[in-house]
């Protein structure tokens, strides 16, 4: 691609260095960002910097959060005895999208996936087993993406967990096996969460 702007091309590798944004797409989008004003410019590249500079993960559950506790950590309504373990931020939004959860949530932040190089010191694993054996909690529930690497974790989590006094459940199977999550609709997904089953071997 001959772009006869040195400017313009470093602002279209940038944005094609984002995934899912090729560099077709990432010149329409800056061609798009040349028309706007300075002031325009600014306020859009200050928005990411903010974000880049306050935006914090909880030290409770590890979502994202502009304060050192998330908004559904620190919301009394929740019912702070279930929690449900997923991969990453993005599962949270999907299940929050259903409107069904009422629970905390705990992000592992991966799982387990040894042709990647993850193991499980690699993963938010400790702190959960230490909720799990607090006496606080009752239910734990496994919100990860039906894949041979999901269940894996599930398996490992399911042994850390077991002797603690809780119950453990997972998605029901309304999920299809080999999907991400993140891509299941919301009525799947809501009803995977009301139709949760015990975690079984």
């Amino acid at each position: 691609m001959n772009i006869p702007s040195k400017h313009i091309e470093n602002a279209v590798e940038q944005l094609s260095s984002l995934p899912g944004i090729g560099k077709r797409t990432a010149l329409r989008l800056v061609l798009q960002l040349l028309n706007r004003s300075e002031d325009e410019i600014e306020q859009f590249s200050r928005s990411f910097i903010e974000m880049k500079q306050n935006t914090k993960m909880c030290s409770s559950c590890g979502n994202i959060s502009d304060h050192e506790i998330c908004s559904i950590c620190s919301n009394e309504r929740r019912d702070h005895s279930i929690i449900c373990v997923v991969e990453d931020i993005r599962d949270i939004l999907a299940i929050e999208a259903t409107e069904s959860y009422k629970g905390i949530y705990h992000v592992l932040g991966g799982i387990i996936s040894p042709m990647d190089g993850i193991g499980p010191a690699d993963l938010n694993i400790a702190t959960l087993v230490a909720k799990a054996a607090s006496g606080n909690v009752t239910e734990v529930i496994f919100a990860l993406s039906p894949t041979m690497e999901g269940d894996t974790t599930n398996f490992y989590l399911y042994k850390k967990l077991s002797d603690k006094p809780i119950v453990i459940t997972t998605l029901s199977r309304g999920v299809a096996i080999g999907t991400e999550l993140q891509y299941a609709d919301e009525m799947t997904l809501s009803r995977s969460l009301i139709k949760r089953q015990p975690f079984q071997l």
